[in-house]
């Protein structure tokens, strides 16, 4: 009775943050997102029971048939709504908490080959939007938002919209955020081209500097 009762839960849930079905038969039958998460929590298990091969091998089965990767090391917690879910990755340290929405082509990835904790947790009541890219070792708080298309690669206060790449925040507990400095709005290319016409001009100042050095001596 519990797995029907979690089951009907997770299905009412759906049908309360989706207008599109028409009937719970429907969710059932047509939603490869809630698929993929019931076949994780298959996986799961087997992950826990270190069978690992074999749950990575499921997990595998269970992505070419959904489209969703979720890998079994993974910690998802209830009534997780994966709409279309077509190219959604969820990372083997990635923590999902509850009533989560996550659409289409989200990642919640890694940056690197880092060992431990590499990937986000995601706090309850989250929503993604569609090709969003949630990286690193970060924590997204309660009640945000993620934008689509979004790059979010650091720590993301609860009850915040955040959008952009790299993400930043335009509304905070239901006020618009106003950035006034642009700089703080960071952007690893921007700051690596800063970084670049410094030197240059770092560089221009010391030949200019030994140029007159050497004038200076020649005309003396």
């Amino acid at each position: 009775m519990g797995l029907i009762r979690n089951i009907s839960e997770h299905v009412t849930s759906i049908m309360e943050r989706d207008p599109a079905p028409k009937s719970r038969l429907e969710v059932l039958l047509c939603y490869p997102g809630l698929h993929a998460v019931w076949i994780y929590r298959f996986t799961h298990r087997l992950y826990r029971a270190r069978l690992f091969l074999l749950a990575r091998m499921v997990s595998q089965w269970a992505r070419w048939m959904t489209g969703v990767e979720i890998h079994p090391g993974a910690e998802i917690g209830r009534r997780l709504f994966i709409d279309h879910g077509m190219g959604v990755v969820i990372g083997e340290t990635a923590v999902v908490a509850d009533d989560v929405t996550i659409y289409q082509g989200v990642t919640l990835g890694g940056t690197g080959k880092e060992r431990g904790k590499r990937h986000p947790t995601i706090l309850s009541r989250v929503v993604i939007g569609a090709g969003a890219q949630v990286l690193g070792n970060i924590t997204v708080g309660e009640n945000s938002r993620v934008g689509a298309a979004s790059v979010v690669i650091d720590d993301v206060p609860e009850n915040s919209t955040i959008v952009g790449v790299p993400g930043h925040i335009i509304f905070r507990d239901g006020k618009r955020v106003v950035i006034t400095n642009p700089r703080e709005i960071r952007d690893p290319l921007s700051d690596a081209l800063h970084e670049v016409v410094q030197r240059v001009d770092k560089l221009e100042d010391t030949v200019k500097s030994d140029s007159h050095e050497e004038s200076r001596v020649s005309g003396s």
